[in-house]
């Protein structure tokens, strides 16, 4: 095949064919199968594409596209399948659920669809979840872990460290520059600044509080297995909150992410002032604890009582961190005016990424500017 004919082809499977799409070139064997995938879900006409309410076709159609796509492909066309096809109905079907990718969004579907789940397609459901959430632990656990661990070995200062090892350099050199010596190119380190010898009791308080409605789907997922990776480490008291107009604590199921996930309910209204009062009785220990609210900020109970608790806990010493998403997609839509309020009181309101977590949950840690860490690391939404 000649270099134009590649190119051709290359157009022709993008453009999907048809009279005006002006390539007049054909498809066979692989590629025309590759086609018929594709038109299935984005075939604007809709003659060929379509794949109707028959769970044998979008079984084939599944099986397809894991063979001639990679699983990253596969997962997009999953999900713009369920969307633009309203295939979720589907879904509650155990031979469909064993035929698909499984991602984070799939997941997202599929506790949104938990309580109208049969009890055969809910079996089926649980290993997806659990596949996906084994594949995030494995990820994201060995990095969250050391990330945490020397945010709090680093926040432990001391100005008597015993051994040389224990020194941190450049803090002890900032804290001497008055006694540098021109003539010989040096500084006397007066006083030494260095990390004291880990502690084994609880060093942190972290509230984590998730809002359930419908675009925190994935942010949802992340937090569940972010909230157990930190729950699993004695240093830290973690306890996880999801909200709606009600409040449920999960801190219990911590030790079973996909449990957790399963106890959820995605979708709808918002109290966030509800979910922060709650959540305020659970931190005994204002000037160590993280509190992190996952929410898109559209609140349906009371704002001026929700920014006042906010206002409140950052007075008492509380690290407060907003995110209008952990995910990778970015911000969804959120209210930009309660995202701006929060800005101005120093509560930066931005998305942040699941692998860009760690080093947040290190800065808060270490109680470093997190208006300053999200400028340098992610785009601020105000």
């Amino acid at each position: 095949m000649t270099e134009t004919d590649e190119r051709l082809r290359r157009w022709r499977l993008v453009l999907g064919g048809g009279d005006a799409e002006g390539t007049g070139g054909g498809l066979e064997g692989v590629d025309a199968r590759m086609d018929a995938a594709l038109s299935a879900v984005y075939d604007q006409g809709g003659k060929e594409g379509g794949l109707g309410a028959s769970a044998p076709r979008v079984a084939r159609w599944l099986g397809d596209i894991r063979t001639y796509f990679p699983s990253t492909v596969v997962q997009v066309m999953q999900k713009d399948a369920i969307e633009k096809l309203n295939l979720t109905r589907l879904l509650l079907e155990p031979e469909m659920l064993e035929a698909v990718e499984p991602d984070v969004h799939l997941v997202g579907t599929l506790l949104a669809l938990n309580r109208v789940m049969p009890d055969q397609a809910r079996e089926s459901a649980r290993a997806v979840v659990r596949k996906v959430v084994d594949e995030l632990e494995r990820k994201l656990a060995q990095k969250t872990r050391a990330a945490v661990t020397g945010a709090l070995d680093r926040s432990a200062r001391t100005h008597r460290p015993k051994r040389v090892a224990d020194i941190d350099w450049d803090r002890t050199i900032r804290a001497n520059l008055k006694n540098y010596l021109p003539d010989k190119n040096t500084v006397i380190p007066s006083r030494l600044v260095g990390y004291a010898r880990r502690q084994r009791s609880v060093q942190r308080e972290v509230v984590l509080c998730i809002d359930q409605s419908g675009s925190m789907a994935a942010s949802v997922v992340y937090s569940s297995v972010f909230g157990a990776v930190l729950a699993s480490m004695r240093s830290l008291k973690t306890s996880l909150v999801v909200f709606d107009t009600a409040v449920v604590d999960l801190t219990d199921q911590l030790h079973d992410p996909v449990e957790l996930l399963f106890g959820t309910q995605l979708g709808g209204g918002t109290d966030i002032n509800r979910a922060i009062a709650y959540s305020q009785g659970l931190i005994t220990r204002p000037t160590d604890s993280i509190f992190v609210l996952i929410s898109d900020l559209y609140e349906g109970g009371v704002r001026e009582e929700m920014l006042r608790r906010v206002a409140a806990m950052t007075q008492a010493g509380v690290q407060v961190i907003v995110l209008l998403a952990l995910s990778d997609e970015g911000a969804p839509f959120y209210d930009h005016e309660n995202a701006a309020a929060l800005a101005a009181m120093g509560v930066p309101a931005f998305a942040c990424t699941p692998d860009a977590f760690p080093d947040l949950m290190a800065a808060a840690i270490e109680r470093r500017d997190i208006a300053q860490w999200a400028e340098r690391h992610i785009a601020v939404s105000g």
